[in-house]
């Protein structure tokens, strides 16, 4: 018997005390720099990399707290997707994709809809849920975006969408490319009762849902870094047979080329659309406005009989 393994090895394990395991998920890797990022200072960055600036992705329902006022806000109920319509199958079925989405997410679909204030003004958002299916596009989300633009025009409150997708849902078909049609209609309805239609593109922003809705906005901001466009840069260079720039399709490079208004960093998201809804809504002055009247032009002196004869200053001939 060997004692050390037997009896001194315990001993010092009793001793010492046995080596904890470290939970995986208190450390992230930046994609960009790849430096390790404490998940705390990670949260308190609002999930920017602190070493380059480099914006992850977020969760929809932080993205909610962070924008609206003490994070309180209220979510619609949206009518229940229809299942399957065209009982699609790959791999796998389409309706146990859903369903696996579902229980992964604890949400219908890919859209949330939600209402509250921002600045003291109130708002309507309809944000896009990337963890459900990729955000991708479908019945549900056109749905979802006409309850949203209805529900604006009732409460006489901007619309603001933050679209996070790859395009449309290819397991729905041609109801899914509907859906541009649709989430059209619904920015229309917006802008006909006289209301702010505002977008913030994340990462990524792609497919139909860029060829659509996502782009029509009236003040249309996006984050440091995302991607935004229709076709992937590859295939994009394989049709054309040319090398594209290295930042193609992002953020910095739409703005250059005037395809958006601002780029923002995520931390100063709140405080510019509260800017903007202040200058968009509340068009009248803050304050009681004050007439002035004009001042009266002041009396010419008198030049009557009584006034002094006025002297020649003239200057005589030689």
């Amino acid at each position: 018997m060997n004692w050390l393994k037997s009896w001194v090895r315990p001993k010092l394990q009793e001793l010492v005390g046995a080596q904890k395991e470290i939970p995986d998920h208190l450390w992230h890797k930046c994609p960009t720099c790849e430096e390790m990022i404490f998940h705390r200072d990670l949260e308190k960055n609002l999930h920017v990399c602190q070493h380059c600036g480099h914006h992850m992705r977020i969760g929809v329902t932080r993205r909610l707290e962070m924008l609206f006022d003490e994070g309180d806000f209220t979510t619609i109920e949206l009518k229940s997707p229809i299942a399957d319509p065209l009982k699609f199958k790959d791999r796998r079925k389409y309706s146990d994709r859903l369903k696996e989405a579902q229980n992964k997410t604890g949400e219908d679909d890919a859209i949330l809809v939600a209402h509250g204030h921002m600045g003291g003004n109130k708002a309507v958002v309809a944000a896009f849920n990337f963890d459900f299916m990729g955000g991708s596009m479908g019945i549900a989300v056109g749905d979802g975006l006409l309850s949203a633009a209805r529900l604006a025009v009732m409460q006489d409150a901007p619309l603001i969408v933050i679209p996070a997708s790859g395009g449309a849902r290819m397991q729905e078909g041609i109801l899914s490319l509907m859906q541009m049609a649709r989430s059209t209609i619904a920015v229309e309805e917006v802008r006909e009762a006289g209301l702010p239609y505002i977008v913030l593109l994340t990462d990524p922003t792609t497919g139909g849902v860029s060829a659509s809705f996502a782009m029509l906005g009236d003040i249309a901001i996006a984050e440091p870094g995302c991607m935004i466009g229709f076709a992937g840069k590859r295939v994009i260079e394989q049709t054309i047979r040319e090398k594209l720039p290295d930042d193609f399709q992002t953020a910095e490079y739409l703005l250059e080329h005037g395809m958006i208004d601002m780029v923002t960093h995520r931390a100063d998201l709140r405080k510019t659309l509260i800017r903007i809804i202040d200058l968009l809504c509340n068009t009248s002055p803050s304050g009681e406005v004050v007439e002035i009247l004009p001042v009266p032009d002041a009396p010419l002196p008198d030049q009557g009989q009584d006034a002094p004869p006025a002297q020649d200053d003239t200057i005589p001939p030689a």
